[in-house]
């Protein structure tokens, strides 16, 4: 097997369970309302020791097919970032307070903080669960890892912060 294959494989166990008991936790009671995928934009990460950022992109997509779109910023605002990644992608599955929540509202605008790991050589996974939105109403957990490109790795104190585009 391809030994970069095999690092991916267990950096992506391992941050599947650094973050598993957060995740479980964070959904308890919630209301499952869709799915929100994040891409970073090419050329805008800025890493730092304890800090890194980058401008991301994101669909929201209800659970009746409608879709919000985002802009916004992701990244570590306190931890490790010795990465440099090319792009990175993730998927999340969207919980709310309430069973009430109406795609087109772009209710998930604001600032989501969580744990954040990933670990890259050439392809890479990387897993975020983040809690926040909206007088904090919303959880994103991990649909799957995020994949990136790049060479590095990077733990700590994540965040996302959203705007409808």
């Amino acid at each position: 097997m391809n030994p970069n294959k095999i690092f991916t494989i267990a950096i992506g166990m391992i941050c599947a369970m650094f973050l598993s008991v957060p995740a479980l936790y964070a959904g308890d009671g919630g209301v499952k309302v869709g799915t929100l995928v994040i891409k970073t934009v090419a050329g805008t990460r800025h890493n730092l020791l304890i800090k890194s950022s980058s401008d991301v992109v994101a669909t929201f997509k209800g659970e009746g097919g409608e879709t919000e779109e985002y802009i916004g910023e992701m990244g570590i605002g306190f931890g490790v970032d010795l990465s440099l990644k090319k792009k990175e992608t993730i998927g999340y599955v969207v919980f709310s307070a309430s069973s009430d929540y109406k795609t087109g509202s772009y209710a998930l605008q604001g600032k989501y903080y969580g744990a954040d790991a990933s670990a890259t050589l050439g392809a890479g996974a990387s897993a975020k669960v983040l809690v926040g939105g909206f007088e904090k109403s919303f959880t994103l957990q991990p649909l799957m890892l995020g994949a990136n490109e790049g060479v590095g790795a990077a733990a700590g104190l994540g965040y996302l912060f959203l705007q409808k585009k």
